[in-house]
């Protein structure tokens, strides 16, 4: 029997910014309702590697493909339409908007015949967001706007979850809220890629992992498997929990 092809796949991956090769021919798959991590350190090309996937920049050779259909020519907004929705770095949420049109901006892809339905699942996940359903993106703390970054991506109904470093700069106990968020996402059927510098956490999460240096993939496999491999632990877990 043939193994079901994965949801995304990344054959030979490389792109740059300039003259800087960041991504090095990368090789990296997601499959249908797993939770898959990318670790490295600052600098490994991790976010190059989900904005390629975007088509930001573009890559310069190998191939991106989602559900069977080649990304690497499309137009940013139209890989959105296929059911990828990211979660960048930094959060990114429009800080003059209010939570709830921030929620109707992520919305826009879904068409909006299901606002209502969507935005009070995204207040049953996220109950503090219902309490500052009216208060300005800009004026919420750090958590707040993590979580807000993430429920706006979900608000476009996407089959594929991308998050960049959602756990950075937050309280451990914030940061754990939302891999617990994570968990019972997928646990629902939603596909996460997530790309995070907390090893420990994003390990544990995963089903399959991946490492990253200095643009390449230098190991793989079961997410706590590579939590237990000595040199991921002293590379990533400062030589112990």
């Amino acid at each position: 029997m043939n193994a079901r092809a994965p949801l995304l796949s990344v054959r030979g991956v490389r792109a740059g910014y300039g003259g800087v090769e960041a991504l090095r021919g990368v090789d990296l798959d997601v499959g249908d309702g797993e939770i898959v991590t990318l670790i490295g350190a600052n600098g490994a090309g991790k976010t190059t590697l989900m904005m390629t996937i975007f088509g930001d920049p573009r890559a310069s050779a190998g191939e991106i493909r989602f559900d069977g259909r080649d990304l690497t020519k499309l137009p940013t907004h139209e890989i959105a339409k296929l059911g990828l929705a990211q979660s960048p770095e930094g959060r990114r949420v429009f800080a003059r908007m209010s939570v709830r049109e921030n929620l109707q901006m992520g919305a826009m892809l879904a068409g909006g015949a299901h606002f209502s339905q969507d935005l009070e699942r995204m207040f049953a996940i996220f109950p503090r967001l219902k309490e500052r359903a009216g208060q300005r993106g800009g004026t919420l703390s750090g958590g707040e706007q993590q979580m807000l970054a993430i429920a706006r991506a979900l608000m476009s109904r996407p089959r594929l979850l991308m998050l960049d470093e959602p756990s950075l700069g937050l309280a451990p106990l914030v940061a754990r809220q939302i891999f617990e968020v994570l968990r019972d996402l997928n646990r629902d059927g939603l596909s996460v890629f997530l790309v995070e510098q907390n090893a420990f956490h994003a390990l544990s999460l995963a089903h399959r992992a991946y490492v990253m240096v200095n643009g390449e993939i230098t190991l793989s496999g079961g997410g706590r498997e590579l939590l237990a491999r000595r040199e991921v632990r002293a590379a990533y877990l400062e030589g112990g929990l």
